[in-house]
């Protein structure tokens, strides 16, 4: 009796054996395959502020995984990089293969005079020469797409035409600042804003006007620009947009401006939705 258990026992044992040994050599079917990964407050620079969100998707590879970097609004004084959720999820359904990124970046401190948008310009700059130094660590392309709503507009643009040493394949916007010199003048708000964030008006800074306007840098280079602004905006007129498209007509820059009917600085979830479909189709594959 005690030799037949031995002998049932060794059986089990072996067999066993053989199970596991089978199993622990099986190949992984993919490797390579990588899960997805959110980065938040990953920091690019000394400052609290100069921090950014970074989403990257399941399955990315550095060849077919492009990024695109948003930067928040908030006329140069508030916002958050939190603003991206509010279009995360319609981005990632019409951008599924991408990698994505939030910004946030100094704010300008009217106590000190300090963070102007020249400072901010700045900003910028450093966190796209962070993100390039990252791309083989995050396993993504550099096929960049930049975007952003109001003064992150305007940032997006100020970059794409002024500062642009990357890939980038596009810009997105909504409602951008784009001839600082013309919104000087357009009511008390953008009047005393602008003078405190470039340290003059338009007669006394001229240069800071002009370097700060993104329509100054336009040239037949640039990339492809498609923007979208309501008719009923209060806070920064169509008349900007209407600038920006004039002088990309001028010199041939491929660009398309969707004008909103009925909305003003800020847009319907469902318009978000509608436009960001546009702006898929207008970039198309690369």
């Amino acid at each position: 009796m005690k030799n037949s258990v031995f002998k049932l026992l060794s059986i089990f044992s072996v067999a066993a054996i053989l199970f596991f040994s089978a199993c622990s050599s099986d190949p992984d079917p993919n490797p390579d395959f990588l899960a997805a990964r959110d980065l938040l407050d990953e920091s690019y620079g000394s400052d609290p502020k100069q921090t950014m969100d970074v989403y990257l998707p399941a399955g990315r590879t550095t060849s077919q995984t492009p990024l695109l970097i948003y930067i928040h609004g908030g006329g140069w004084i508030d916002g958050d990089k939190s603003e991206f959720l509010q279009v995360k999820s319609v981005l990632e359904s019409e951008f599924p293969d991408y990698a994505f990124i939030s910004l946030n970046y100094r704010l300008f401190d009217f106590t000190t005079g300090s963070n102007g948008i020249l400072e901010q310009e700045q900003d910028i700059i450093a966190a796209f020469n962070y993100i390039e130094s990252q791309l083989s660590n995050w396993t993504i392309s550099d096929d960049f797409i930049i975007s952003g709503a109001s003064a992150g507009g305007h940032l997006a643009l100020l970059h794409a035409y002024k500062n642009n040493n990357s890939d980038l394949k596009a810009a997105v916007v909504f409602f951008p600042p784009t001839d600082l010199t013309e919104l000087y003048s357009f009511n008390n708000i953008t009047t005393l804003g602008l003078t405190a964030l470039l340290g003059g008006t338009p007669v006394s800074a001229a240069e800071n006007y002009a370097n700060a306007s993104p329509v100054t840098h336009i040239d037949a280079s640039d990339v492809p620009t498609i923007f979208f602004h309501g008719d009923q905006d209060a806070v920064v007129p169509i008349s900007q947009s209407l600038l920006l498209q004039e002088k990309l007509k001028g010199v041939n820059v491929r660009h398309q401006l969707t004008i909103v009917p009925g909305q003003g600085h800020g847009f319907t979830p469902q318009t978000n939705a509608m436009l960001l479909k546009e702006a898929k189709e207008f970039i198309g594959e690369f």
